[in-house]
């Protein structure tokens, strides 16, 4: 019998290049989890979107503001067949007549691995004629992929912002949950 109280097992270490462990990946993990499971619970539609598609970035948390000019600001975590393989971040500016704040949550499923594999590129923007469904009750039956096959839902957790403007939103990839 081996010494090892993990028996037998190698234990790994916190640390770049050791996996999930620092206090700043598992709390990002759990503030997607919980964001995941707030648009499941929205609309039991969607359920069918994690389960089909083939990858999907989760930004938790993305706060927007501003007055004529405005922006937008939120990381997240990539997934693959729903395992977390990487970091993303979103960044927006708009210009017109809009004027508050707001924080919202958003994803985005990628419906096959060309969809997956463009958006891992950092060169994805969506512009301001894609459009994000509201996630709630019989919104994912009544949506499809776009032409790109990505399919986005939103969900405004607090704030007003009143808008009419022009803008889109610009993505980032970071492979790995290294910090």
């Amino acid at each position: 019998m081996s010494g090892n109280p993990s028996g037998g097992r190698r234990q790994r270490r916190a640390g770049p290049g050791r996996g999930l462990e620092s206090a700043g990946q598992t709390q990002q993990l759990e503030e997607a989890q919980a964001t995941i499971a707030k648009f499941k619970s929205s609309d039991r539609g969607l359920d069918e979107y994690f389960k089909k598609a083939y990858g999907f970035a989760v930004f938790p948390s993305i706060g927007k503001g501003g007055f004529i000019f405005a922006g937008a600001f939120g990381r997240g975590l990539v997934y693959l067949h729903g395992k977390p393989i990487g970091r993303t971040s979103v960044a927006q500016a708009s210009f017109g007549l809009q004027i508050g704040g707001q924080a919202f949550s958003e994803i985005l499923f990628f419906k096959d691995q060309k969809a997956l594999d463009h958006f891992k590129t950092g060169s994805v923007e969506l512009s301001a004629q894609a459009s994000a469904v509201v996630a709630r009750d019989g919104a994912a039956a009544a949506t499809s992929y776009d032409s790109n096959g990505v399919a986005v839902f939103v969900m405004v957790m607090g704030g007003a912002m009143l808008e009419a403007s022009v803008g889109g939103q610009k993505f980032d990839y970071q492979p790995g949950l290294d910090e």
